[in-house]
């Protein structure tokens, strides 16, 4: 017969409290003494013996004296918790919901989880300065929000995961998230077209159109071309991810041949262009429309929504820690989502100032 040893009360809690954790049941920060005895019925002498344990194990991780302990290990999955930096495009992006809840998520599962002290607009999307800025900050794993292509390169050749969220990283190995909007900007335009436009602009930031346009630019021009609409540089114009620079290409834009539509990369650019448009007297949608090509939550501020691309973001944060799990876990993951963005029409566009396009 198999010997037989019995478990002490220290051992038993310590493994129902593994399986608690396996289980999901518990996670981020672990209960206290005074808590498991209350809630358990168990000795005082038995939780903190059972809490000695799983520290012992590597379970959880003391943070000092009053500070509690945190879950940086699944006894059963064999993940760890890891510091996470989600580094932003602009310093802005820290109040969008859906960072703030990918943040909150990602604590919640355990994780030391941080938005970047420096956003890409910062750094200048200058690789070199990136570096040195990743090099000093101390992180196990990065998110990164609308990386340009040479800064994904970058993370992609570094030893550390990394995981691209939105950005040009279609075509670079890495982890990563893209919205595909080829077929709703193919409606927009037509619908464009449709109401009488011709002089069509999208602005969008230096990193989409540098070292070259990237696919959606070209996509962009191409279905211009395929509406009968010649392209130049006027309709994709060049400018400095700065306010300094878009404000002088608006100004610009408008002083010889005025747009009838532009179509904003972001929200952020349409915000900056409406202060703009007011100085200027000019009218949305009654003297030039306007598309926002992305959403966020100040859309849902309006009382009639601009027109806009629309995607559903809590995919988006789901993504990213079903990412961050396998990273947990030691699994290298450099599976690449697409998810198709909704042309929502609003109340920003309309015909052509003095056409006849068809409502």
């Amino acid at each position: 017969m198999k010997s037989f040893r019995p478990c002490s009360a220290v051992e038993q809690l310590a493994a129902h409290l593994k399986a608690e954790i396996a289980a999901g049941r518990l996670s981020g920060m672990m209960p206290g003494v005074i808590r498991l005895v209350e809630e358990l019925g168990v000795g005082t002498k038995t939780a903190v013996g059972a809490m000695a344990e799983l520290e012992r194990e590597g379970v959880i991780e003391s943070r000092g004296p009053r500070l509690g302990s945190r879950i940086v290990a699944s006894a059963k999955g064999g993940s760890k918790a890891l510091r996470v930096v989600i580094l932003l495009y602009h310093h802005s992006n820290a109040e969008e919901g859906f960072l703030v809840e990918l943040l909150h998520r990602l604590q919640q599962a355990g994780h030391s989880a941080s938005f970047s002290s420096q956003s890409l607009i910062e750094l200048g999307m200058d690789t070199r300065r990136v570096a040195r800025y990743v090099e000093k900050t101390r992180a196990d794993a990065w998110v990164v929000f609308v990386g340009s292509r040479p800064v994904l390169e970058w993370f992609a050749s570094q030893p550390f995961p990394s995981f691209a969220l939105l950005g040009r990283g279609a075509n670079v190995d890495i982890a990563g998230l893209t919205v595909s909007k080829m077929s709703a900007l193919s409606e927009i335009l037509q619908r464009l077209v449709r109401l009488g436009h011709h002089r069509i602009v999208l602005l969008t930031p230096e990193e989409r159109r540098k070292p070259e346009p990237g696919a959606f630019e070209k996509h962009f021009l191409a279905e211009l071309e395929a509406l009968g609409i010649p392209t130049n540089p006027y309709n994709l114009p060049d400018w400095e991810s700065n306010p300094q620079s878009f404000h002088k290409r608006l100004g610009s834009l408008f002083a010889h041949s005025p747009p009838s539509a532009i179509l904003f990369d972001v929200p952020l650019l349409f915000s900056g262009a409406q202060q703009f448009f007011t100085g200027q007297g000019l009218r949305i949608p009654g003297d030039v429309s306007a598309v926002i090509l992305d959403s966020d939550q100040t859309l849902e501020w309006y009382e009639t929504p601009p027109t806009h691309l629309h995607t559903d973001r809590t995919q988006w944060v789901k993504k990213v820690m079903g990412w961050i799990r396998n990273v947990a876990r030691g699994k290298e993951d450099r599976r690449k989502t697409v998810v198709n963005a909704e042309f929502v029409e609003g109340g920003t566009i309309g015909p052509v100032p003095g056409g006849s396009g068809s409502v």
